[in-house]
């Protein structure tokens, strides 16, 4: 089974998704306590969207969090590079577009709102995919991270980090996962990210601004909001 490595290989960490695709959003439920549906509709609120806005979910898996997205009557595309998540969601009914994060296939400032969720640890370029989407979105629209992050609570960050992320999560996966092998992989890519200010920092140098993010679950995940400047 693949398991891509911190350098972020593209067609790695593509093939490590494929991997995973069949039992990928089983796997995430029971891994997170079901709180990962808490988590999508935390998402959507913060978006903040409007019937008839253009939506970009991207790093979309299987499209379970487009779905949510939708149900504010938004319009919602979903757009991953892993073909096998993509096809493990093809059954729901949301358009779908195979894209690559560093080099999204849309034109400019079509979309009021964007959003990635659990995926921009797994980029190449991380200030790159978020300079993409800020290219992409309106000025004036509105981006928000979903993302593992640092835990502020000292002693829950220390059984998170070399309780949870080192010996738990992997043990669980061996038992519902179909590639126990990736989530190796995500708890070293969640150990490695930035802590929450200083990825509001790098959203700021992407081009965004009012960058502020609001913690989940004691920091263990981390919504970030931001707005794509207005023109002056």
């Amino acid at each position: 089974m693949a398991r891509a490595d911190l350098d972020k290989d593209p067609r790695d960490v593509a093939s490590m998704f494929d991997g995973v695709a069949r039992r990928y959003d089983v796997t995430n439920t029971v891994l997170s306590g079901g709180q990962d549906r808490r988590w999508r509709v935390m998402t959507r609120r913060a978006l903040d969207l409007r019937p008839g806005e253009r939506v970009l979910d991207l790093a979309a898996g299987t499209a379970v969090s487009t779905v949510e997205l939708g149900r504010s009557g938004a319009w919602c595309v979903a757009a991953d590079f892993s073909l096998g998540m993509l096809k493990a969601g093809a059954a729901r009914p949301v358009p779908k577009v195979a894209a690559d994060a560093l080099h999204l296939p849309f034109a400019d400032g079509v979309f009021d709102a964007v959003t990635i969720s659990f995926g921009l640890r797994n980029v190449a370029d991380t200030d790159l995919a978020l300079r993409e989407l800020a290219r992409v979105t309106r000025p004036g629209g509105r981006l928000v991270v979903c993302e593992f992050s640092t835990p502020t609570w000292t002693p829950f960050r220390a059984v998170y980090q070399e309780g949870m992320l080192r010996r738990v999560l992997p043990a669980v996966a061996r038992r519902v996962s179909s590639n126990p092998e990736a989530y190796t992989y995500l708890a070293d890519s969640i150990l490695a990210w930035p802590t929450q200010p200083e990825l509001a920092r790098r959203i700021i140098g992407a081009g965004w601004t009012d960058a502020a993010w609001r913690d989940l679950t004691g920091g263990a995940v981390a919504l970030h909001r931001a707005r794509k400047p207005d023109e002056s």
